[in-house]
């Protein structure tokens, strides 16, 4: 996972345009013209919008350490969408960062416990 706020060279043909900027919430070109929606045909990202931690710091999402994820989780436990965010970081296999409330290990944690019962 690459850190928010960081340029990714979108030599890869299925990322149009020339520079791209990771944030919590999306992926986005940067001048800002172009969404994670419109790279991503067919994945219904529309959870983000509603997001609590839209507009927020994406540093707060990435903590130094699981014990300073304290911020993070608290936004994440009053959000409307936390259940789609948590499984939408389950699903892609998402390394860094707390989403829909999870922190890394966590979500290891949960994955782990799905295999063990499917």
């Amino acid at each position: 996972m690459v850190a928010p706020g960081t340029k990714v060279d979108s030599g890869r043909r299925n990322f149009p345009g020339s520079s791209w900027i990771i944030c919590h919430t999306g992926l986005v070109d940067a001048f800002g013209t172009r969404g994670l929606e419109e790279v991503i045909q067919g994945v219904n990202l529309s959870w983000r919008k509603i997001a609590s931690c839209r507009g927020l710091d994406p540093a707060i999402f990435y903590p130094a350490s699981e014990e300073d994820a304290a911020e993070a989780k608290a936004i994440c436990a009053g959000c409307l969408v936390r259940e789609a965010c948590l499984e939408y970081a389950l699903v892609n296999r998402e390394r860094d960062g707390v989403w829909g409330g999870a922190t890394e290990k966590e979500r290891r944690r949960i994955l782990r416990h799905r295999r063990k019962t499917a």
